[in-house]
């Protein structure tokens, strides 16, 4: 790297203290943290940022800056990268009016409320010679490198699958294909409102949708059943979805995949299902979620991403088992998680796409996609009926 980018981190709740200036502090040699924008903070001069992060560890907040204002931010000829971490009706016309007074762009999820949106801020981010970086940070939980390590296995190991014909993923808090987190209640905050982009599908399913195509790619149709199930709150806005894509026969294969993705408020289990994938050779069950989200705010401070041992490292007691066939038995053999959870590879990737053309490792477009099954999705459930996925 050159020189580190200036960074202005757009809001300061959980996704802004927890998920981006944590990780922009820790990584000098790519980030300055040069300015949070926060409405209304405790002085002119200190904010919630200020306060959660300054003297933690060797963290010296004193020259970061408090812009009030999106006018103040895009023009602040100092920034270089804006960070869209607020309510998610506002990240289209937050990401395209950073892109307009060039600036580059990491949009948390859901990048938009519509995949119009998404590719034309894609489009202008491209006309612009600009980074524009959709925020899919589950990529790096550490149960789903475990999973993708083995689905890389040869056909010739003992643990393979073999051919995957279903694939479901069901989680606690964010992520997986299944992200069930238990409460009758509603919380009050703008998650709730009806507004464009809320509710669980466009809350979790982001991400979870995100995995599937990462793994899978794109779907030949999709079946979907989205709803409010605890009959609180405004109906409009879902807490609860089960989503079917449905898979052709890959070129080499002989059967047809389905994924099936879930999330739910109202699920009572402890640890909750994350994955139950399903082949020809075996079948692989895990339970549990990654620990970088817990890790991160117990930490004294954000540098413990880096130093603390153990980090994203996930307990053997929540390790994957697979089962396949020898014979007419069923052998049970353990899937270690090896890998810890990475989130700061992704920030490392954004500054190396900014600074030196690294290829990013989350592509915009891939992000639009999310956005326009999350539409496949509730227009399938609204309609009562599989829907067609256009080609890409």
């Amino acid at each position: 790297m050159s020189k580190p980018i200036k960074t202005c981190v757009l809001g300061v709740g959980l996704g802004g203290l927890v998920f981006h200036v944590p990780f922009v502090l820790i990584l000098p040699q790519y980030f300055t943290l040069h300015a949070v924008m926060e409405r209304n903070p405790a002085s002119p001069n200190r904010g919630k940022a200020h306060e959660k992060f300054d003297g933690k560890g060797s963290i010296n907040m004193s020259n970061v800056k408090i812009h009030r204002t999106l006018d103040a931010v895009v023009s602040d000829p100092e920034v270089e990268l804006v960070v869209v971490t607020t309510p998610n009706e506002t990240h289209y016309s937050l990401a395209k009016a950073a892109l307009q007074a060039g600036k580059h762009v990491l949009v948390d999820k859901p990048v938009t409320a519509t995949s119009q949106e998404a590719k034309e801020l894609g489009a202008l981010a491209k006309s612009k010679g600009l980074v524009l970086y959709g925020f899919q940070n589950r990529r790096w939980d550490s149960d789903f490198l475990a999973l993708r390590r083995l689905l890389s296995l040869p056909a010739s190991s003992p643990q393979s699958l073999g051919e995957i014909h279903e694939f479901e993923s069901q989680t606690l808090t964010l992520f997986a294909a299944s992200y069930d987190r238990y409460r009758t209640d509603v919380k009050g905050t703008w998650k709730d409102e009806p507004k464009p982009s809320n509710g669980l599908v466009y809350d979790l399913g982001a991400h979870l949708i995100d995995q599937a195509l990462a793994l899978f790619g794109r779907p030949e149709k999709v079946t979907a059943f989205i709803s409010n199930m605890r009959g609180v709150g405004s109906p409009e806005v879902d807490d609860n979805f089960t989503i079917f894509f449905h898979y052709p026969v890959r070129s080499g294969g002989s059967h047809p995949l389905t994924v099936i993705l879930r999330a739910a408020i109202l699920s009572a289990r402890a640890p909750q299902l994350r994955y139950v994938v399903r082949g020809t050779k075996g079948t692989f069950l895990k339970y549990g979620l990654d620990v970088q989200e817990d890790q991160i705010k117990a930490m004294d401070s954000p540098e413990g991403i880096i130093n603390q041992p153990g980090y994203g490292k996930e307990p053997e007691s929540i390790w994957g088992e697979v089962q396949n066939f020898k014979g007419e038995d069923i052998v049970s053999t353990t899937w270690p998680t090896e890998e810890a959870g990475c989130y700061v590879e992704l920030w490392k990737n954004l500054g190396e796409a900014i600074r030196n053309g690294k290829e990013q490792a989350v592509k915009w477009e891939e992000s639009a996609a999310v956005i326009e099954m999350i539409e496949l999705s509730h227009q399938s459930s609204k309609e009562g009926r599989t829907v067609p996925v256009p080609k890409a």
